[in-house]
């Protein structure tokens, strides 16, 4: 199957399962922030997933999709390197008008792949693993989003740590939106400009949606309690 075969195969399957993430990037910050405004909202959407079957077969896809971007960033980058041979250990210098990102691509995956594995720990084990296998005893109900966001943010070093995550999913988004759409045809030199703009753009408000919802409950941890004091 030449998806898989080829060199352009692959790299439209990287393409193609690296923007449907970004799709589900796009509605998880948008539910995120929810929770800045009501805590009642961000649970109801909390319940409203949960465990049904609607949501673990979404978690299923999601997770294939993941597994399948990181294999094939793992077979391509493998590729590259054999492709390069002994040149790459001759060449020091930095090629004109390449982006670091564009460089370092699979260290940030690595990094966000990482991260996941810190943000299915504190949330997906704590919520939907919670439901689905009856996990007991805990320290919020599986359904209850927001306690759980407000405990994990209120964390000092899962606050820097989640911050350090966000930073390096920005830095794979800004190159890989308009990297995936330039693969699927989406170029021309007019065109190619306007969508590094709006990737540059899409994913920064993306992650600064995230941000947000990280500083406010940090912030809300340090700033109640003071409140109480008073």
């Amino acid at each position: 199957m030449w998806l898989c075969n080829s060199s352009v195969g692959r790299k439209v399957v990287m393409s193609v399962t690296g923007l449907a993430l970004v799709l589900f990037l796009t509605f998880h910050a948008c539910m995120n922030v929810v929770a800045i405004f009501s805590e009642e909202g961000y649970n109801a959407i909390c319940e409203f997933l949960g465990s049904n079957w609607y949501a673990v077969a979404g978690t299923v896809a999601l997770g294939a999709l993941v597994a399948i971007h990181f294999i094939f960033a793992i077979i391509l980058t493998l590729q590259n390197r054999k492709a390069r041979g002994q040149n790459r250990y001759a060449v020091t210098a930095k090629p004109d008008k390449v982006e670091w990102t564009s460089q370092n691509m699979f260290v940030l995956g690595l990094i966000v792949v990482i991260g996941l594995l810190l943000h299915l720990y504190n949330f997906w084990w704590n919520m939907m693993a919670a439901e689905l296998f009856d996990l007991q005893p805990l320290a919020h109900r599986p359904s209850d989003g927001y306690a759980w966001i407000s405990d994990v943010f209120s964390n000092p070093v899962f606050f820097v740590l989640y911050l350090i995550w966000f930073c390096a999913i920005w830095l794979h988004l800004t190159h890989g939106i308009w990297s995936g759409l330039q693969t699927l045809g989406a170029s021309g030199k007019t065109w190619f400009k306007r969508i590094k703009c709006i990737s540059w753009i899409w994913s920064t408000l993306v992650i600064l949606m995230f941000v947000a919802v990280a500083v406010f409950f940090f912030a809300k941890s340090i700033i109640a309690p003071n409140l109480i004091s008073l």
